[in-house]
Protein backbone atom coordinates (compact mmCIF):
# COMPACT_ATOMS: atom_id res chain seq x y z
CA UNK A 1 0.00 0.00 0.00
CA UNK A 2 1.11 3.52 -0.86
CA UNK A 3 1.31 5.70 2.76
CA UNK A 4 -1.15 8.88 2.11
CA UNK A 5 -0.17 11.89 1.92
CA UNK A 6 -1.17 15.28 3.72
CA UNK A 7 -0.81 18.58 2.01
CA UNK A 8 -0.47 21.70 3.84
CA UNK A 9 -3.32 24.33 3.12
CA UNK A 10 -3.17 27.94 2.08
CA UNK A 11 -4.64 30.04 4.41
CA UNK A 12 -4.59 32.94 2.29
CA UNK A 13 -5.40 31.19 -1.00
CA UNK A 14 -9.49 30.28 -1.25
CA UNK A 15 -9.27 29.25 -4.95
CA UNK A 16 -6.72 26.18 -3.30
CA UNK A 17 -3.76 26.16 -6.07
CA UNK A 18 -3.00 29.28 -7.32
CA UNK A 19 0.04 31.68 -5.98
CA UNK A 20 -0.10 30.60 -2.25
CA UNK A 21 1.84 33.00 -0.53
CA UNK A 22 3.37 32.45 2.65
CA UNK A 23 5.57 34.03 4.83
CA UNK A 24 8.78 32.46 6.89
CA UNK A 25 10.39 33.43 9.82
CA UNK A 26 13.97 34.56 9.59
CA UNK A 27 16.84 31.78 10.34
CA UNK A 28 18.37 32.51 13.08
CA UNK A 29 22.07 33.44 11.16
CA UNK A 30 21.16 37.18 9.67
CA UNK A 31 20.88 36.85 5.71
CA UNK A 32 22.46 39.22 4.01
CA UNK A 33 21.06 42.34 3.12
CA UNK A 34 19.99 41.67 -0.45
CA UNK A 35 18.57 38.26 1.08
CA UNK A 36 16.80 40.03 3.60
CA UNK A 37 13.25 40.02 1.90
CA UNK A 38 13.47 36.74 0.20
CA UNK A 39 13.54 35.06 3.33
CA UNK A 40 11.00 37.43 5.07
CA UNK A 41 8.60 36.99 2.79
CA UNK A 42 8.22 33.92 -0.04
CA UNK A 43 5.36 33.41 -2.56
CA UNK A 44 5.08 29.76 -3.96
CA UNK A 45 3.73 29.02 -7.21
CA UNK A 46 1.30 26.31 -8.07
CA UNK A 47 0.74 25.71 -11.77
CA UNK A 48 -2.68 26.00 -13.29
CA UNK A 49 -3.47 22.33 -14.14
CA UNK A 50 -4.09 21.24 -17.36
CA UNK A 51 -6.86 18.76 -19.06
CA UNK A 52 -5.43 15.21 -19.01
CA UNK A 53 -4.35 13.91 -22.48
CA UNK A 54 -4.72 9.87 -22.32
CA UNK A 55 -2.52 7.67 -23.90
CA UNK A 56 -2.98 3.65 -24.11
CA UNK A 57 -0.99 1.63 -21.53
CA UNK A 58 -0.90 -2.32 -20.77
CA UNK A 59 -3.69 -3.64 -19.41
CA UNK A 60 -1.65 -4.77 -16.03
CA UNK A 61 0.51 -1.17 -15.98
CA UNK A 62 -0.21 0.46 -12.90
CA UNK A 63 -3.10 2.71 -13.48
CA UNK A 64 -4.26 5.79 -11.72
CA UNK A 65 -7.74 6.89 -10.55
CA UNK A 66 -9.56 9.99 -9.03
CA UNK A 67 -11.21 9.73 -5.83
CA UNK A 68 -13.73 12.41 -4.31
CA UNK A 69 -13.84 12.56 -0.42
CA UNK A 70 -17.43 14.14 -0.41
CA UNK A 71 -18.81 16.25 2.76
CA UNK A 72 -20.71 18.26 4.40
CA UNK A 73 -20.99 20.15 7.53
CA UNK A 74 -24.16 19.63 9.85
CA UNK A 75 -24.98 21.82 13.49
CA UNK A 76 -21.07 22.27 13.27
CA UNK A 77 -19.99 18.84 12.45
CA UNK A 78 -18.29 16.97 9.58
CA UNK A 79 -20.10 14.31 7.57
CA UNK A 80 -18.56 11.67 4.70
CA UNK A 81 -20.67 10.09 2.32
CA UNK A 82 -19.60 6.47 1.14
CA UNK A 83 -20.89 4.65 -1.31
CA UNK A 84 -20.62 0.50 -1.82
CA UNK A 85 -18.93 -0.54 -4.73
CA UNK A 86 -21.24 -2.60 -7.57
CA UNK A 87 -20.00 -5.83 -7.09
CA UNK A 88 -18.93 -6.52 -4.10
CA UNK A 89 -20.68 -4.26 -2.00
CA UNK A 90 -17.81 -3.23 0.24
CA UNK A 91 -17.61 0.22 1.24
CA UNK A 92 -16.25 3.09 -0.74
CA UNK A 93 -15.43 6.57 -1.80
CA UNK A 94 -16.44 7.89 -5.08
CA UNK A 95 -14.02 7.09 -7.70
CA UNK A 96 -13.19 6.77 -11.53
CA UNK A 97 -10.72 6.62 -14.43
CA UNK A 98 -9.10 9.70 -15.89
CA UNK A 99 -11.27 11.81 -18.18
CA UNK A 100 -9.57 13.29 -20.99
CA UNK A 101 -9.84 16.80 -21.38
CA UNK A 102 -10.89 17.05 -17.98
CA UNK A 103 -8.30 18.00 -14.55
CA UNK A 104 -7.94 15.45 -12.05
CA UNK A 105 -10.08 17.50 -9.56
CA UNK A 106 -13.23 17.63 -12.65
CA UNK A 107 -12.93 13.69 -12.47
CA UNK A 108 -13.59 12.95 -9.34
CA UNK A 109 -16.52 15.78 -9.27
CA UNK A 110 -18.00 13.89 -11.94
CA UNK A 111 -17.40 10.56 -10.16
CA UNK A 112 -19.18 12.20 -7.23
CA UNK A 113 -22.17 13.08 -9.60
CA UNK A 114 -22.45 9.69 -11.18
CA UNK A 115 -21.81 7.64 -8.20
CA UNK A 116 -23.44 9.22 -5.76
CA UNK A 117 -25.58 12.21 -7.15
CA UNK A 118 -23.60 14.72 -5.78
CA UNK A 119 -23.04 18.32 -7.22
CA UNK A 120 -20.27 20.61 -5.18
CA UNK A 121 -17.43 22.46 -5.00
CA UNK A 122 -13.84 20.20 -5.36
CA UNK A 123 -10.71 21.89 -4.15
CA UNK A 124 -7.59 21.79 -6.50
CA UNK A 125 -5.21 19.89 -3.86
CA UNK A 126 -5.82 16.64 -3.19
CA UNK A 127 -5.82 15.47 0.55
CA UNK A 128 -3.55 11.95 -0.09
CA UNK A 129 -3.02 8.57 -1.91
CA UNK A 130 -4.28 4.97 -1.27
CA UNK A 131 -3.64 2.25 -3.66
CA UNK A 132 -5.37 -1.17 -4.03
CA UNK A 133 -5.61 -4.32 -6.49
CA UNK A 134 -7.92 -4.47 -8.97
CA UNK A 135 -9.17 -7.87 -11.10
CA UNK A 136 -9.20 -7.60 -14.57
CA UNK A 137 -9.68 -9.83 -17.54
CA UNK A 138 -6.86 -10.38 -19.77
CA UNK A 139 -6.68 -13.21 -22.67
CA UNK A 140 -4.27 -14.94 -20.33
CA UNK A 141 -7.14 -14.85 -17.35
CA UNK A 142 -7.93 -12.98 -15.27
CA UNK A 143 -5.17 -10.43 -13.37
CA UNK A 144 -4.04 -7.89 -10.74
CA UNK A 145 -3.68 -4.58 -11.69
CA UNK A 146 -2.67 -1.92 -8.98
CA UNK A 147 -4.51 1.04 -9.35
CA UNK A 148 -3.30 4.48 -7.39
CA UNK A 149 -6.02 6.75 -6.16
CA UNK A 150 -5.68 10.50 -5.51
CA UNK A 151 -8.39 11.59 -3.08
CA UNK A 152 -10.07 15.33 -4.12
CA UNK A 153 -12.10 16.54 -1.02
CA UNK A 154 -15.47 17.82 -2.89
CA UNK A 155 -18.32 19.95 -0.54
CA UNK A 156 -21.49 19.04 -1.55
CA UNK A 157 -24.19 21.39 -2.31
CA UNK A 158 -26.71 19.47 -3.67
CA UNK A 159 -27.91 15.84 -3.28
CA UNK A 160 -30.52 14.18 -6.25
CA UNK A 161 -32.18 10.99 -5.97
CA UNK A 162 -31.92 11.00 -10.03
CA UNK A 163 -28.62 10.33 -11.27
CA UNK A 164 -26.15 7.78 -13.78
CA UNK A 165 -25.81 5.10 -11.18
CA UNK A 166 -28.87 5.51 -8.79
CA UNK A 167 -30.34 2.47 -7.06
CA UNK A 168 -26.78 0.23 -8.29
CA UNK A 169 -25.08 1.26 -5.09
CA UNK A 170 -26.57 2.07 -1.53
CA UNK A 171 -25.14 5.60 0.02
CA UNK A 172 -24.60 7.00 3.73
CA UNK A 173 -23.50 9.78 5.78
CA UNK A 174 -21.81 9.26 8.69
CA UNK A 175 -18.67 10.78 10.69
CA UNK A 176 -15.02 10.40 9.09
CA UNK A 177 -14.37 7.88 12.17
CA UNK A 178 -16.97 5.84 11.48
CA UNK A 179 -16.33 5.72 7.92
CA UNK A 180 -12.62 5.03 8.66
CA UNK A 181 -14.16 1.46 10.32
CA UNK A 182 -16.06 0.58 7.08
CA UNK A 183 -13.62 1.13 4.43
CA UNK A 184 -11.12 -1.79 3.44
CA UNK A 185 -7.72 0.61 2.66
CA UNK A 186 -5.73 1.50 5.67
CA UNK A 187 -4.66 4.72 3.91
CA UNK A 188 -7.67 5.87 3.43
CA UNK A 189 -8.84 4.73 6.94
CA UNK A 190 -6.49 7.21 8.09
CA UNK A 191 -7.12 9.85 5.59
CA UNK A 192 -11.15 9.63 6.60
CA UNK A 193 -10.24 9.66 10.13
CA UNK A 194 -7.65 12.80 10.00
CA UNK A 195 -10.30 14.80 7.82
CA UNK A 196 -12.09 18.03 9.16
CA UNK A 197 -13.60 20.33 6.98
CA UNK A 198 -12.64 23.19 9.06
CA UNK A 199 -9.07 22.69 7.36
CA UNK A 200 -10.51 23.45 4.22
CA UNK A 201 -11.13 27.27 2.98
Amino acid sequence: MFSHAHFPTPKSDKSFGLDAKLSYPCDKTKPHSADRHAWRDMTIHIPKQHPINLKTARKTDLRSQFGALVYRVRNGKTQVLLITSRKTKRWIIPKGWPMSGMTAPQAAAQEAWEEAGVRGKVHDLPLGFYSYTKEIKTRGGVMPMPVLVTVYPVKARKCVADFPEAGQRRQKWMSPKKAATLVREKPLAKMLRDFDARMLR
